[in-house]
């Protein structure tokens, strides 16, 4: 069976991990995790970034940052995973949830400036497969109603928009370091702060809402609880492991783009002949070989090409349900349509892609799809 995922070792992780543990501190914010901000930063040009456990923290930790309260509003996709909302809920907000393209699965950014109230409070994007919302339309609607806008970059490690790296662009964002994500280091994030504002706060946040980070710099005498926060630092074995692979982010990077390409350019004529949508690409967008998807026609269609694809050693999947028809949601809301998201959801296929995948699983995939349309 051809894996939908699997996870790329560079080599060099338990070597890391070794020297973190020989160094006698694998607790949160230790040399590797400094080693992992300093490349972050230094390297790929990140303003201020803190790694966290998950995406799942990062974006909890944005959601305490813009001061989300009981009754706020944040606008974001339905289209999405379940975190992006979760953070939010958590500290009270009401989701608006926005409609997608009708063209590609991310935020219909036109749909948006109508969704906003007296009670909105920030506006959350997520770049669906590491391609790029159209971040000029958000952030002057963001600016026009003095709202926050977080990017969910979750997928998005080295893309862009406009030649501005993804994550650089919103208030604060959110990356993944998860095993299905293109740099791994198992479960793993990382909060990137784009606004001075929430330099400070952050750090303590990160702390469980004390100053510790201030007190071992030596800026205060003792440190103490000075804000809301939890326990959102990674061990520094996670930051071990990370690092090995942000040292092979171009190698890991180019490989997976190559396969992107490949996969788009053999099945483009199917696309031509009428049978299958491809991924859309806008001009602003760049590609990060995330993740590689077709669109089929019906959810029936989608369905078959599963199963035989199954059938013949290769496993695919879907994505997304639609956050908006979900049983937590509908328990406690209206019915809403959202016509371009319900279509993604029921028939979008994403196909394998890891560093790993060799040309000749992948011409295996190519030719089962282009046999599964001959057939029809």
């Amino acid at each position: 069976m051809i894996p939908f995922n699997k996870p790329y070792m560079t080599g060099d992780e338990l070597y890391y991990i070794k020297d973190a543990v020989l160094r006698g501190k694998i607790s949160g914010n230790g040399y590797y995790t400094r080693k992992c901000h300093g490349f972050f930063e230094n390297t790929i040009g990140y303003r201020n970034c803190l790694l966290t456990s998950s995406c799942t923290d990062a974006l909890e930790m944005a959601a305490i940052l813009v001061d989300i309260e009981p009754g706020d509003e944040v606008i974001m996709p339905s289209y999405t995973f379940v975190s992006t909302a979760n953070a939010f809920v958590l500290r009270g907000a009401k989701i608006i949830f926005a409609d997608s393209c009708n063209n590609n699965p991310n935020i219909d950014v036109e749909s948006i400036e109508s969704l906003v109230t007296v009670k909105t409070k920030a506006i959350v994007v997520v770049h669906y497969g590491g391609v790029a919302c159209d971040m000029d339309v958000v952030m002057n609607i963001a600016s026009k109603y003095n709202l926050f806008v977080v990017e969910d970059a979750a997928q998005a490690i080295d893309s862009y928009y406009k030649g501005k790296l993804l994550g650089t662009i919103g208030h604060l964002a959110a990356f993944s370091f998860h095993e299905t994500k293109n740099i791994i280091s198992g479960e793993g994030g990382m909060l990137v702060i784009n606004d001075e504002r929430f330099d400070k706060r952050a750090e303590i946040i990160w702390e469980k809402g004390t100053n510790r980070s201030a007190f071992f710099r030596g800026e205060v005498d003792k440190y103490s609880w000075v804000d809301v926060g939890s326990s959102f630092l990674p061990s520094d074995v996670t930051a071990a492991f990370l690092y090995a692979q942000l040292e092979n982010l171009e190698k890991i990077q180019s490989r997976r783009k190559k396969l992107w390409t490949v996969y788009y350019d053999e099945l483009k004529q199917l696309e031509n002949q009428g049978y299958l949508q491809l991924p859309d690409l806008p001009y602003y967008a760049s590609v990060n070989g995330h993740l590689f998807y077709v669109i089929c026609k019906s959810i029936e269609e989608r369905n078959m090409l599963i199963l035989f694809l199954k059938e013949n050693g290769v496993y695919a999947v879907f994505h997304y349900v639609s956050l908006h028809k979900s049983s937590f949601y509908m328990n406690k809301n209206v019915n809403i349509e959202l016509k371009n998201c319900d279509t993604f959801a029921d028939q979008l296929l994403r196909l394998p892609l890891y560093y790993e995948l060799d040309i000749e699983d992948q011409d295996k995939i190519v030719n089962l799809i282009k046999t599964f349309f001959d057939k029809k």
